[in-house]
């Protein structure tokens, strides 16, 4: 079991930048792929952004491409998300998850949950 702690959200103005952290604890970290979702109120849950666990794949939904970075550093446990151009549509609870088996296909331990609002 991966446990989840994400930090770095706040209110920034349309065309602002954020970025977010996922601290992890756990072993199976470094071999799980890691991923980011979110939350608009009244909404479903989303897929964001994936990274499997050597940082060299990488995926994210079309709403976020050219906008959004998800990286990781296995040294310290922690997976990133650079929102950069950012949208008043990009509001939302922001959750980190891990996918223990690596294929970004499965997550099935999930953080708390960092809010982010753009303001326009």
């Amino acid at each position: 079991q991966v446990q989840l702690v994400e930090s770095g959200g706040g209110l920034v103005q349309a065309g602002g930048s954020l970025r977010l952290s996922c601290a992890a604890s756990g072993r199976t970290f470094s071999r799980a792929a890691m991923g980011w979702f979110r939350q608009a109120p009244g909404k479903e849950r989303e897929f964001v952004a994936a990274i499997k666990w050597s940082g060299g794949f990488t995926s994210y939904a079309d709403s976020v491409k050219g906008r959004f970075t998800i990286s990781r550093d296995n040294a310290k446990n922690t997976v990133y998300l650079q929102m950069n151009s950012l949208k008043p549509e990009d509001t939302a609870v922001y959750y980190c998850a891990a996918d223990p088996s690596g294929m970004a296909t499965m997550f099935n331990s999930w953080g708390q949950g960092t809010q982010v609002t753009v303001s326009s």
